[in-house]
């Protein structure tokens, strides 16, 4: 079994001892394994492949998978040559020579929806004044944030989750629109009909955004982009509205590729693109990489994925912890997260890392933007959450967490930043402690008596 063989490699000898012909001999017996009837992931085949010959992923197995075990890529699948055939040759070629000789296993086909400007675009059908005009939907106040612009706003520098009083300076012209998100709540549901009629598998992020995986559909079409380009047809059509989508193999790219062409755009990454695809980009475009993560990387001379698929694991992960792990997957194009239906929503929070550390008495200022941020978008959600989550962590990496659960659920974003405020009485450290980062959050979420209370996801 190949379990009990790769425990041989672990044991005793280190890796770099075992031979090169033992370690392929081990594959073949897992690839046997997987040609004789059973059902694994492609990537747990890759994974064991790499943890076996220690190489990475995708790049280097293609050269040393490819000599010792002739893996061929194909554009849904990857095929399983037998141990006498060589090399990685064309995809037609590959199936004219294998016949019956051959394993083929699909990878997923996940379509990530991103409706355009969702808030500002239902105004905008609904209202036929204000189409073609600069439309901002946010309260009015000094503290209010921006939660949807058109882009004829967008054209201005205006952009969600900015301070309204910012996006007024800059399109001073601009219709401000308090939020309807009882509105924009029928419309997402609307929105789902569509995507139940291809898939039952849909994860919903916010009112206006879902994965879809469509590796089996409903209506047999042949491929996912063809699944996609009927969503957003059939969007167009019923509810005057565009939406914009990106196909690929797994999450995080199909969420990159929604915004590759946005508005009402369609982008497509296939399987034997990824690698083209994702060297060139910035780190900067990787989930989780933000302003702080994307300068620390650029300290060690990352500033493409490329130049990030040069780095070691055991570095990445010496620097950032498990964070290191998944940024060596994601420069890889490595996403094993599952479309995970009806998901419930366990908390909201924000967090930034400031530049430099900073003592306690003075995040007040960062507490109060992202307390904004996180009230934003928790009024996406259909359950009301209870308990308010103060979060820092130390110049020493040491993390701290605060929370109160008020008789009621915070009823305002004023109330749930006062509380988020009077959480840092509670942190009992000395006054010289410096700080590196800090979070807001909200948790404890329930379902209202009220659904009204709140704007749903998709249901």
């Amino acid at each position: 079994m190949i379990g009990d063989a790769l425990r041989e490699l672990r044991a005793g000898k280190k890796r770099s001892q075992v031979d090169i012909e033992k370690r392929t001999g081990l594959l073949r017996c897992y690839i046997s394994r997987v040609e004789n009837g059973h059902t694994v992931p492609a990537i747990e085949i890759l994974e064991k492949m790499a943890r076996a010959l220690e190489v990475p992923l995708y790049r280097e197995m293609r050269e040393i998978v490819c000599l010792h075990l002739a893996i061929n890529f194909s554009g849904d699948a990857f095929v399983v040559h037998s141990p006498g055939s060589f090399g990685c040759r064309s995809t037609a070629r590959s199936r004219r020579e294998l016949g019956n000789n051959r394993y083929r296993m699909r990878v997923r086909k996940i379509v990530h929806i991103d409706m355009d400007a969702f808030y500002a675009s239902v105004e905008q059908r609904d209202d036929p004044q204000l189409r073609g005009k600069p439309v901002v939907v946010a309260w009015r106040g000094n503290r209010s944030v921006v939660c949807a612009a058109s882009y004829e706003a967008r054209r201005f520098g205006v952009r969600s989750a900015m301070p309204a009083v910012r996006a007024e300076r800059l399109c001073p012209n601009a219709v401000f629109l308090a939020p309807d998100f009882p509105r924009y709540r029928v419309v997402s549901r609307q929105v789902h009909e569509i995507f139940k009629r291809h898939t039952d598998l849909i994860e919903p992020l916010s009112l206006d955004e879902a994965y879809l995986d469509v590796s089996d559909n409903k209506t047999g079409l042949p491929t996912a982009t063809q699944v996609a380009r009927t969503i957003r047809q059939q969007i167009r059509e019923e509810l005057n509205l565009t939406a914009s989508a990106g196909v690929a193999p797994n999450k995080f790219l199909a969420k990159i590729a929604s915004d590759w062409r946005k508005p009402d755009g369609l982008f497509v990454i296939q399987p034997d693109e990824v690698d083209s695809f994702l060297s060139p980009l910035p780190v900067g475009r990787l989930p989780g990489v933000g302003k702080v993560t994307e300068e620390k990387l650029k300290g060690l001379s990352v500033q493409t994925v490329a130049d990030l698929q040069k780095m070691d694991l055991s570095m990445l992960e010496g620097r950032f912890g498990r964070y290191g792990i998944r940024l060596f997957e994601l420069a890889r194009g490595i996403d094993k997260s599952e479309v995970i239906p009806d998901r419930p929503t366990q908390s909201v929070s924000a967090e930034d890392t400031f530049e430099h550390d900073v003592p306690l008495t003075e995040i007040e200022p960062m507490i109060r933007r992202l307390a904004e941020k996180t009230w934003t978008a928790s009024r996406k959600e259909l359950r009301i959450a209870r308990t308010v989550v103060l979060k820092l962590k130390t110049s020493e990496f040491k993390i701290l967490t605060r929370s109160h659960t008020p008789t009621s659920p915070p009823s305002s974003c004023e109330e749930f930043t006062n509380i988020a405020m009077s959480l840092r009485n509670r942190v009992a450290l000395n006054p010289k402690q410096r700080f590196r980062l800090v979070g807001v959050g909200l948790s404890n979420f329930r379902d209202p008596e009220d659904a009204a209370v709140q704007p749903a996801l998709f249901e």
